[in-house]
């Protein structure tokens, strides 16, 4: 059984903010609450380190798509089945919307019951609110005076 998840937010800062904290993959656990480091590898490849009630795991993903501020697509090479694609897109010069798209097997009883009771969805909406909340902030120091 596979799961999919797609989630937007709009953010209050330009695509190159929400760009710049997104691709920064050592960022990652500043706003995705699951995961606790991203280790790079090379340039493309990197080694995750979840934490999951009930299971802590890692897998290794390669970057399959990079095009500054537009999108960055992943997928597991090794762990898991795991692969997902975030886009950025101009609402205004002060304004981004983000789109979040993630294809996941999951495995075991926890990650199969977080897909059943949409409880995968609940934290992808909090991780969004978060990385929000860091970009909007980050925009807004660098506009303070």
């Amino acid at each position: 059984m596979s799961s999919s998840i797609v989630e937007t937010i709009d953010v209050n800062a330009p695509v190159a903010d929400s760009w710049a904290l997104w691709s920064d993959v050592t960022k990652w656990p500043t706003f995705l609450s699951h995961v606790q480091r991203v280790d790079p590898v090379d340039e493309r490849t990197f080694t995750w380190w979840l934490s999951l009630p009930g299971a802590d795991k890692a897998f290794t993903a390669e970057l399959t798509e990079v095009m500054a501020e537009e999108r960055i697509a992943w997928r597991t090479t090794a762990g898991v089945r795991h692969a997902g694609v975030v886009t950025f897109h101009r609402l205004s010069d002060t304004t981004s919307r983000v789109a979040l798209q993630i294809e996941y097997e999951p495995q075991g009883f926890v990650e199969r019951l977080g897909a059943l009771t949409n409880l995968d969805k609940t934290l992808t909406n909090y991780d969004l609110g978060q990385f929000q909340r860091l970009v909007e902030e980050n925009a807004a120091n660098r506009l303070a005076p």
